[in-house]
């Protein structure tokens, strides 16, 4: 077991994954910290490549069992001040911190059903958007997230601990475009998916529109709403009604609130 006690190259390395996406792709790895986190990604498969463990402090149960679970891979012992750092706390270092590779951005990881149904975030500046919608896709019965163009990363640290460990649990995948996406949707030909754009400006009411379906929703930008692109790929616009003072609602609400009426439609048959 590799100690590390000052901050030398690996340490630079994982603190960098903090806050750089491009080292962070080129390191091919994002570091995951909490217990449900951890513990979903383990139980999900996914490789992991280093433990990282506080060197001052026994373990607890729960540590102790996720190691022996993962025999083969890197633990270090770190120093507690230098594991606050990775675990992004002040003073209090976690117990433990799990370096995780990135999976492909491979649109084919999302399963493709004939009870589909996908969410796409197109072009989100908010890592903790992302990381809210990916949790209520997962909560609500979606297959799948895609993030779209020029945006926040899936594997930024807020968007994962956002997700509360969902992440692990469904695919997220990022695309450059569009057109990527719908290339994708087209190969799908056996199941027929409807593709579904959320605006205020929508011409039918959620309520009113059949989700049960194939569905592909598609979620704006938190300032400009949907792409052109993505506004003329749609097969329909479908608003939410509301009340009171507020003229739109948060992107991650929205999508929260459209997914639970999927959900519920489905539920239904």
């Amino acid at each position: 077991m590799q100690r590390i006690s000052s901050r030398n190259a690996r340490f630079q390395v994982w603190q960098a994954s903090l806050t750089n996406r491009t080292k962070r792709q080129r390191a091919g790895e994002f570091l995951v910290q909490g217990v449900r986190p951890i513990s979903l990604a383990v139980d999900n498969g996914w490789p992991v490549r280093t433990v990282i463990t506080d060197a001052s402090r026994p373990l607890s149960r729960w540590a102790q069992e996720l190691l022996q679970r993962l025999p083969a891979v890197e633990r270090v012992a770190m120093a507690p001040e230098l594991l606050a750092e990775l675990g992004e706390k002040d003073e209090v270092s976690p117990e433990l911190v799990a370096v995780l590779e990135l999976p492909p951005d491979d649109l084919d990881r999302i399963p493709v059903r004939p009870d589909f149904l996908g969410v796409v975030f197109d072009r989100p500046t908010g890592p903790g958007n992302i990381g809210s919608i990916i949790r209520s896709a997962d909560a609500f019965g979606a297959h799948g997230v895609i993030v779209t163009g020029h945006a926040a990363d899936v594997y930024d640290p807020k968007a994962v601990r956002a997700t509360t460990g969902s992440l692990f649990g469904i695919p997220a995948v990022r695309a450059p475009s569009q057109r990527e996406v719908l290339e994708w949707v087209r190969r799908s030909a056996d199941v027929p998916i409807v593709v579904v754009g959320t605006d205020e400006h929508g011409s039918v009411d959620v309520f009113d529109f059949d989700f049960t379906q194939p569905t592909l929703l598609l979620i704006g930008n938190e300032t400009n709403g949907l792409s052109a692109g993505w506004r003329e790929a749609a097969d329909q616009l479908v608003r939410i009604p509301i009340t009171g003072s507020a003229s739109s609602l948060n992107a991650a609400n929205a999508a929260t609130a459209v997914l639970y009426e999927v959900s519920r439609q489905r539920s239904s048959v």
